[in-house]
């Protein structure tokens, strides 16, 4: 049995041409970008040629994108790092976010309390939309950071980025997105959305894991986690990964160059995915349908099927999928996300299927087939025919 994989959304495999850009700096060029002889200075020519490439990939300028060691760390310093500008300066701190934030969010404002910030957390209707009028409410007091991400990770429901930022410059809040699943996918530019802060990570776009950025806009006061050296203008010390900074930059590049049409193939498989399964499986509920999603991504909810041992079953049949997030399905614990969609209701069994530059279509049509073959062995009914009842 082919195994298939269906969870982009989790990680992504590394591009060639990723892998051929970095190769240079693992070895033959593998000095330190701090050192002042020819090697160094080949290190450091490197990082800054990537750092611009990054930057002019999102419209920014050089000097406002700061290398990181992934997509969590730039949200920490983000969001803790605009809450320490602030104490430091002697001014309140506050952090607004949303319950269906990525739990590197979520924890770093939580956290934030412990240097004395405030923390408020708003609520989603059952699509995992915010509402434009209660975050309103929540900035007119101000805040040292609303951090709200672009697409969600487990429904890929797209916030209103443009109408946040807009409100949040408005009302003189730094805004901070988490833009991991939304580059490559939807257009990502600075330059067009009045951002302070903006989080990248490589391997959700087929570059090196550990590869992350931060843009930090020109004027937005932050102060680093770390201390020591004072590399990445202090921000975030300790020997440069040159590599990984040259891989980023590579996969950040081709992302964007095939937004578009990477976007529309994967909107058609979604689409196809979703209509195929459901005339399988009636009872299955999209999360988020009613919302605008990004194209990548397909959460799906089963009810009355036991969770516990959907998963084990669709690996067995090839299926590489999560429950929900990569990053908790390996807990016990129920999905923050989809708690905050169905209220008090119970959570059904959820998959979440998400596509990538290498996703077949002829993988798709098969995924759907070993999903209901699973799901038919979990029930004590058979599999309800297409736009018909269970027998």
């Amino acid at each position: 049995m082919n195994s298939i994989y269906l969870d982009c959304a989790a990680t992504t495999p590394m591009r060639p041409e990723v892998r051929e850009a970095m190769a240079p700096y693992d070895d033959q060029h593998f000095g330190n970008a701090s050192s002042v002889h020819a090697w160094g200075r080949a290190a450091r020519a490197a990082l800054e040629e990537a750092r611009e490439r990054v930057a002019a990939a999102i419209g920014a300028q050089r000097s406002e994108v700061v290398f990181v060691r992934g997509g969590t760390e730039s949200d920490n310093l983000a969001v803790v790092g605009r809450v320490l500008a602030d104490r430091a300066a002697g001014r309140p701190a506050r952090v607004c976010t949303v319950e269906t934030e990525h739990r590197a969010v979520l924890d770093a404002a939580r956290g934030a309390t412990r240097f004395g910030a405030e923390c408020t957390v708003l609520g989603v209707d059952a699509e995992g939309r915010l509402d434009l009028d209660e975050l309103r409410a929540a900035l007119a007091t101000g805040a040292s950071v609303a951090s709200i991400m672009w697409v969600n990770n487990e429904t890929g429901v797209v916030h209103d980025l443009r109408a946040i930022a807009e409100l949040a410059f408005e009302m003189g809040v730094c805004l901070h997105t988490d833009a991991v699943q939304a580059l490559g996918k939807l257009p990502v530019r600075v330059d067009d959305i009045p951002v302070g802060l903006l989080s990248l990570s490589g391997h959700k776009i087929e570059g090196p894991k550990g590869a992350a950025a931060l843009f930090v806009r020109s004027g937005v006061e932050l102060d680093g986690l770390l201390r020591g050296g004072g590399q990445e203008q202090g921000l975030r010390p300790g020997t440069p990964d040159v590599a990984g900074a040259v891989g980023l930059a590579t996969a950040v590049e081709l992302a964007v160059a095939e937004r578009s049409a990477t976007a529309e193939r994967l909107g058609r498989l979604r689409d196809e995915f979703e209509r195929r399964l459901c005339a399988a499986w009636p009872t299955a509920m999209l999360n988020g349908a009613r919302a605008v999603r990004a194209p990548h991504v397909s959460s799906v909810g089963f009810p009355d099927v036991d969770p516990d041992p959907l998963l084990p079953l669709l690996d067995l049949e090839g299926l590489a999928l999560s429950s929900g997030s990569a990053c908790s399905s390996g807990s016990r614990t129920e999905s923050h996300v989809l708690r905050a969609l169905h209220g008090d209701a119970d959570i059904p069994a959820t998959l979440r299927f998400s596509f990538g530059r290498t996703t077949k279509a002829e993988e798709v049509l098969l995924a759907v087939e070993r999903t209901v073959r699973a799901l038919e062995s979990l029930t004590s009914v058979a599999s309800p025919a297409p736009g018909g009842s269970a027998a």
